[in-house]
């Protein structure tokens, strides 16, 4: 069992993002100590919100007084409701909070049921109560509280996972959200792309796309980014979801500031000339687009092609997975450009290759031979993949946490917390 505990000066927002998910049938209210409910045992916001006014009132000065913890059993737990009343109250007396009001909610929202509880970290006379040492005591808490029910070790779990996750959204397997920010959250911190075309060329591989809004705020202009989830033939098949549901990675400054890191660090890559070399013997071995894409996938270098609605072509990327960069054509030379292509694919216009050096050629013929190495490891790791998945599984295989089963509105919540607290002492 994971343990997270949130910090924040707004009772009446803990509340309303627990009782907003009441509202729409996705958690449900399982006890409360006291806290003020109504003859037939429901509970709504205001009564909740009363029930800790004493506390808030003889405040002193703990300037951050709202706690909101989330308690997240394995998603493979078997856990009732009142089993969970237990294991919530129990958590709450290891934490010394045990004579305090507290509400707990049981969210179904995601893959995994899990509890909230939102309580007031000050007594009945104004006093904080103490968190020194509160991660630690939360973990041996976790610790005593997974032997004494029977719950599976979430050290052990960790320990443990081997298994690659990384891969395409499956639209028609369900929580979409969870399956794009297994993906999102992770390239930026493995991949280098200067564009947001080269981005979502990369995206791409994974069934999904990002897009740019722009608006005002107080007269102000803003401008951000939503994604969607794309089928099998680069249709959108998702409502949008906003960029601060994957984490600050994924926002459009936090992007910007990438395409900027990723330019200095291209700018006098090796990997450069190699892939360069390699696209040009592709070129002159193949003799339409089928072929060309075929030779480059099994180097492990993926190529994306953006149309028009007439077929015309207006932009190729190259995505290398051995130097983890993506390319625009026009990036590497005027020869491998989105126009030279159209000429080639469109109008027949086979572009003239002249290899510089001998040089060159051995550098693509290792590269080929990294790739098909490569090609042939992945296969093994798991056949139902794509070429260019099975690739990326290679690079992060057991280095991700099972982000698909993680509740990223709650950590979206969270970061909200923190940020309207931000330069304040407790």
């Amino acid at each position: 069992m994971v343990a997270k505990i949130g910090r924040g000066k707004s009772l009446f927002g803990a509340l309303s993002y627990n009782m907003d998910k009441v509202k729409h049938n996705t958690a449900t209210v399982l006890a409360g100590q006291k806290i003020i409910e109504s003859p037939d045992g429901t509970f709504n916001t205001a009564q909740i919100s009363n029930s800790f006014q004493a506390y808030l009132a003889a405040n002193r000065k703990t300037e951050k007084p709202v706690v909101h913890i989330s308690l997240n059993p394995d998603p493979d737990d078997r856990i009732s409701n009142n089993d969970y009343k237990v294991v919530a109250k129990d958590y709450m007396e290891k934490m010394g909070y045990g004579k305090q009001p507290f509400i707990i909610f049981k969210h179904n929202d995601i893959e995994r049921s899990h509890i909230h509880i939102v309580t007031v970290c000050v007594d009945e006379e104004g006093r904080k109560i103490s968190d020194a040492f509160e991660k630690r005591k939360s973990m041996a808490a976790c610790r005593e509280l997974e032997q004494k029910y029977n719950l599976k070790s979430a050290v052990k779990k960790k320990q443990s996972l081997t298994e690659p996750i990384f891969k395409p959204v499956n639209y028609k397997a369900g929580d979409v959200k969870s399956q794009m920010a297994a993906v999102i959250r992770y390239l930026p911190r493995y991949y280098q792309y200067t564009t947001l075309g080269t981005y979502n060329a990369l995206l791409s591989l994974f069934n999904i796309t990002a897009e740019e809004v722009k608006g005002q705020y107080n007269g102000k202009p803003r401008q951000g980014l939503v994604y969607f989830a794309l089928n099998e033939k680069g249709e959108k098949v998702s409502n949008p979801f906003k960029a601060p549901l994957f984490g600050k990675g994924a926002g459009y400054s936090e992007l910007q500031s990438h395409f900027a890191k990723s330019k200095m660090h291209l700018q006098n890559s090796p990997s450069r000339s190699a892939l360069k070399v390699t696209i040009e013997k592709a070129i002159l071995a193949t003799k339409n687009e089928d072929e060309f894409k075929a030779r480059l996938k099994e180097a492990g270098i993926n190529t994306v092609v953006r149309r028009t609605v007439d077929n015309r072509i207006y932009g190729i990327t190259f995505i290398d997975h051995q130097s983890r960069s993506a390319w625009n054509g026009s990036q590497l030379a005027k020869n491998l450009s989105a126009a030279v292509f159209n000429e080639w694919w469109n109008n027949g216009n086979k572009p003239e290759i002249h290899l510089q050096n001998q040089s060159d050629v051995k550098s693509t013929n290792n590269s080929l031979m990294t790739g098909l190495n490569r090609s042939a490891e992945n296969e093994k790791i798991n056949s139902n993949l794509s070429d260019a998945a099975n690739a990326l599984s290679d690079i992060f295989g057991g280095l991700l946490p099972q982000t698909q089963r993680e509740d990223y509105e709650e950590e979206a919540f969270a970061r909200q917390m923190k940020k309207k607290s931000k330069g304040l002492r407790r």
